[in-house]
């Protein structure tokens, strides 16, 4: 079998297995322990040099109320019909992502007039007028037309495009990511439906925004800003515009010169300085552990992969930038699905499927990108530990991994990770715990044995 980037074997992702054995079977009633202990303790067990700022991102995850993973969550969306024809052909003429109007009824509880949008890039590549809504993925905002609506204080909830049936991999990255010290969006299963139709398994995340920016780092006055698909990180000068395109702020107060200004250093600045005064600009350690974890759950679709998937935090008493993960839709050796096997990434391109996922169909188009993702796949691990970034790349990490003394810094953070994470069997008791949930409470949704083929696949990269 092929190896992946981190140098596990390539596994096969929603194929026919045996039946779910003794092993992965946990009670019910003891999943919200063992996820819940681990999470809020995560401030004592994280990776040396880990930002602690990100501990509360961590405890979110643990939280009473929508947010629980130990159950799976009704979401059932009323929309008018010709108002939701209208935005998918509007993305289909002009890629243009319109608002529509909708009612939403979220575990018992109906919200009015909220928003919704087509969300994603690479996941909304291939799809028509004649796919069923409750595949594609979207953004849903309480707040859109009603100041204060929420539900727990959530306003945004991502129906995620995901790369296998049950989502295992990135529910289960996404916990780990929190454990890791490191900035995570908490994740759910749910029961999604459109205007009635049928139930579709689908993972539900937070959106980074004013409200998660706040939560994960406790900072007054943060800036987010969000790296655009097709983006990079380059220096593009000092005008505000000519990064329209690229970035894109999510929280705080329009201000663009730190973000402008941190693209500069780590662009201009000669290699002596870069070595000598990165921590004035960057969390080091902070993305060291960050380089270290996508390596650790073998996510080829990161900030230096295809889709330049990655926020940057700016803390205004610190004067630091800290890179956030997003999308981890393609963790633990998972490339392509579409709408057919569940949708693709949030951003980036999609390679093809590691194993029997229902192929989506393709156009030239998207065989082309297709290509290009498998080749970065494939490059990702030499290229990565080469100091090089994949298809796409990323100045900052290659940069980052070009200087010894920062390159050591990832060894530390990938041997504390690897010690924390996995050989402590954590790992292992998060991946039964997403599977018991799914066993227990959606087995009407995806059949035992495509479940436990998509376990396998995660449980492969632990021993």
């Amino acid at each position: 079998m092929a190896e992946t980037k981190s140098g596990h074997a390539d596994v096969r992702w929603s194929g026919t297995m045996s039946p779910i054995t003794s092993s992965t079977r946990i009670l019910a009633v003891g999943v919200a322990l063992v996820l819940g202990a681990g999470l809020t303790a995560c401030s004592t067990s994280t990776a040396s040099g880990t930002s602690s700022s990100s501990s509360a991102a961590s405890a979110a995850l643990a939280a009473d109320g929508f947010w629980d993973s130990s159950a799976v969550h009704d979401i059932a969306l009323e929309v008018d019909d010709s108002a939701l024809s209208e935005a998918i052909e509007t993305y289909l003429d002009s890629g243009e992502k319109v608002w529509v109007t909708a009612t939403v009824t979220i575990d018992g509880e109906t919200f009015t007039n909220v928003g919704l949008k087509l969300k994603g890039n690479s996941s909304l590549r291939g799809i028509s007028a004649d796919d069923d809504p409750a595949t594609l993925p979207w953004i849903i905002r309480l707040d859109e037309y009603v100041d204060g609506q929420s539900l727990d204080g959530e306003t945004e909830f991502v129906v995620r495009g995901n790369t296998s049936e049950s989502s295992l991999n990135e529910g289960v990255a996404l916990t780990l990511l929190a454990d890791s010290g490191l900035a995570s969006q908490a994740a759910v299963s749910s029961r999604f439906s459109v205007n009635g139709s049928d139930e579709t398994l689908r993972l539900v995340v937070q959106n980074p925004g004013d409200e998660w920016d706040a939560s994960a780092f406790g900072d007054d006055g943060g800036l987010l800003y969000k790296a655009e698909s097709g983006g990079d990180y380059s220096y593009r000068g000092d005008d505000p515009e000519a990064y329209v395109d690229v970035f894109e702020q999510e929280a705080g107060d329009d201000e663009l010169t730190p973000l402008i200004e941190f693209l500069q250093f780590i662009n201009e600045s000669d290699d002596a300085t870069f070595a000598a005064d990165l921590d004035q600009v960057l969390d080091v350690e902070s993305f060291a552990t960050y380089l270290a974890f996508q390596d650790l759950v073998d996510n080829f679709d990161d900030i230096d992969g295809p889709g330049n998937n990655s926020y940057l935090h700016y803390d205004p008493e610190t004067g630091l930038m800290t890179v956030v993960s997003w999308d981890l839709n393609r963790a633990f050796g998972a490339r392509n699905g579409g709408p057919d096997g569940g949708a693709g990434g949030d951003q980036g391109g999609g390679g093809g499927p590691t194993g029997d996922m229902p192929a989506r169909e393709t156009t030239d188009a998207t065989d082309a990108a297709d290509a290009t993702d498998a080749a970065a796949g494939g490059a990702g691990g030499a290229a990565r530990g080469a100091g090089g970034g994949m298809v796409g790349g990323n100045i900052l990490s290659e940069r980052f991994l070009e200087n010894d003394d920062f390159a050591a810094l990832v060894d530390t953070a990938s041997a504390e990770l690897t010690a924390s994470l996995y050989d402590s069997g954590r790992a292992q008791e998060i991946l039964d715990a997403w599977t018991a949930t799914l066993e227990s409470q959606a087995s009407d949704l995806i059949d035992v044995a495509t479940l436990q083929s998509d376990a396998d696949a995660v449980a492969a990269y632990l021993d």
